[in-house]
């Protein structure tokens, strides 16, 4: 298997009348979506999108079922596809379109008007309305001879799609991943979880996100259903609740925050998804409080801390939670997935294998992506020849993560490079505040950020915990160069599109 679009077909063959992606608006089966797909792939050839050898689709929408046929009659044609966050400023939005300046972009009627204003007649669109439109469908040919053509032609390093980083200045970079990444990490996923044609994976993760990654190609591979949740679900528990409950969701791959939601917003109060056997998170430090919330109320699920950056293709390793963890206690992030090189290496580039010694997380395999679109420097700066190994190429990807070993051989998480700071002329590790402040009664979740100038850490938290307790509550449990020197209780806390804490917009409430 080279393509992507081989899962495709091959469940399409397997499971022609099975629905294979649904949404509140309609959902598709295998044996359509493929047809559909190798339609749209003739159309793009017929119109003259698909000249040149750098070939992309872009769209500028929000996921659903009308995308999918698009997305993979793309990828039939060779090209790439591109998610824009159409919840970013029309600059950044621009800047992106700029920079994959792609052979196609896609709309829909909603967000028709604002791509308008910011491509200001530069560029032509399609409508994604219209491609799904069943009319226009049944007149477009499925011709065999242009699909063998194309075929002949697949290499599995080909880009599938470019996800863009969530930078906070400039042009944010764009990860290219290719079709080989995706098939072998897919593979080896599914393996592991045994996620199977009776599953129901209720995707949280937009198109932009790689965590979709895994909902779309472990439905698309084991021809298990994948129900798009629309965002607006997720400021709404009641209606997230019953459309999990009432799909019968078996599986969910969600990001930490979106876990968070369900617990703190009480959902297990008004509804219990008791058919669910996988609860995977992964994104940011999971709260222990939370993650003891969903493992109470769901005692027969499996639960899974997923890790690993969008430059190695979704994630690198894994932890299967096998007990309750202490409040202010470490989840491993495990064990590294099959086929993938997970190590550490000191400041020197030696590598560390002793438990309790903190180290930079560095991941190589075929999970490695192409690297940055259209951006040499910074991709020759993370993706290096493994310093270990002087006897033949080997790429690895830097990750700026710090990682530990625990005494079982398990890799635990530390935090960002970015996020270890000098204070008081002690090195400190800013996770570690926000584990103590999160374990404290009434804190949902905590972050925390360095004042550089003024030498002050800085604390934001949400919850209803009264400032003066919560820092009473840290002076007792940490030495005095990691006390807050300012608390801020919000109400919620900004996101960043991959449904991270934004970090960014908190700096900007201290500026």
């Amino acid at each position: 298997m080279i393509n992507v679009c081989e899962m495709l077909e091959r469940s399409a063959k397997r499971f022609p009348d099975k629905t294979a992606f649904s949404d509140p608006d309609g959902q598709i089966t295998f044996g359509r979506l493929y047809e559909d797909s190798v339609r749209i792939a003739g159309y793009f050839i017929e119109k003259g999108y698909m000249k040149g050898s750098d070939r992309s689709v872009l769209f500028y929408m929000e996921k659903c079922v009308n995308a999918l046929p698009v997305m993979f009659g793309g990828a039939m044609c060779g090209a790439f596809y591109c998610f824009v966050d159409i919840r970013q400023s029309d600059e950044r939005a621009k800047s992106i379109i700029e920079r994959v300046d792609p052979s196609v972009i896609i709309t829909d009627r909603e967000n028709r008007p604002r791509l308008s204003d910011i491509l200001g007649g530069s560029r032509e669109f399609l409508m994604a309305e219209d491609l799904a439109d069943p009319d226009f469908l049944a007149k477009l040919a499925i011709n065999q001879d242009v699909q063998e053509g194309l075929r002949s032609r697949f290499y599995d390093r080909a880009p599938l799609y470019v996800n863009f980083t969530s930078g906070s200045t400039g042009v944010p970079k764009g990860v290219a991943v290719s079709h080989a990444s995706v098939i072998d990490f897919t593979k080896v996923f599914t393996e592991t979880f045994n996620i199977t044609c009776d599953d129901i994976i209720a995707n949280q993760a937009p198109f932009d996100f790689d965590v979709s990654v895994k909902d779309i190609y472990s439905g698309l591979y084991t021809g298990a259903t994948v129900r798009l949740i629309p965002r607006s679900y997720f400021s709404n528990p009641t209606a997230l609740m019953d459309y999990i409950c009432d799909g019968d969701t078996t599986v969910l791959i969600w990001a930490v925050t979106a876990m968070c939601f369900v617990s703190v917003m009480n959902g297990f109060d008004y509804r219990m998804p008791d058919k669910l056997r996988y609860v995977m998170f992964s994104g940011e430090i999971m709260p222990v409080k939370q993650l003891n919330k969903w493992m109470s109320n769901l005692p027969d699920a499996t639960f899974v801390n997923l890790y690993g950056p969008t430059e190695i293709t979704c994630n690198c390793s894994y932890h299967i939670i096998d007990r309750e963890y202490g409040m202010e206690e470490s989840i491993p992030i495990g064990i590294p997935f099959r086929n993938e090189k997970v190590f550490l290496l000191d400041e020197n580039d030696k590598e560390i294998t002793d438990p309790g010694i903190e180290g930079e997380i560095c991941v190589s395999g075929t999970c490695l992506a192409i690297g940055y679109y259209k951006d040499p420097e910074k991709t020759a700066a993370a993706f290096v020849q493994n310093p270990l190994n002087d006897r033949y190429n080997e790429r690895i990807y830097r990750t700026g993560d710090l990682g530990r070993y625990d005494e079982e051989g398990r890799l635990h998480y530390c935090s960002r490079k970015d996020f270890q700071i000098k204070h008081m002329g002690q090195r400190v590790e800013l996770s570690d505040i926000e584990i103590s402040a999160m374990a404290a009664d009434g804190v949902s979740r905590a972050c925390c950020l360095y004042d550089e100038k003024k030498k002050k850490i800085i604390m934001f938290y949400t919850g209803d915990a009264e400032k003066e307790a919560l820092s009473a509550e840290l002076k007792n449990k940490l030495p005095e160069f990691m006390i807050p020197g300012r608390t801020i209780q919000l109400d919620d806390f900004p996101v960043n599109k991959n449904g991270k804490i934004d970090r960014s917009k908190l700096q900007e409430m201290l500026n």
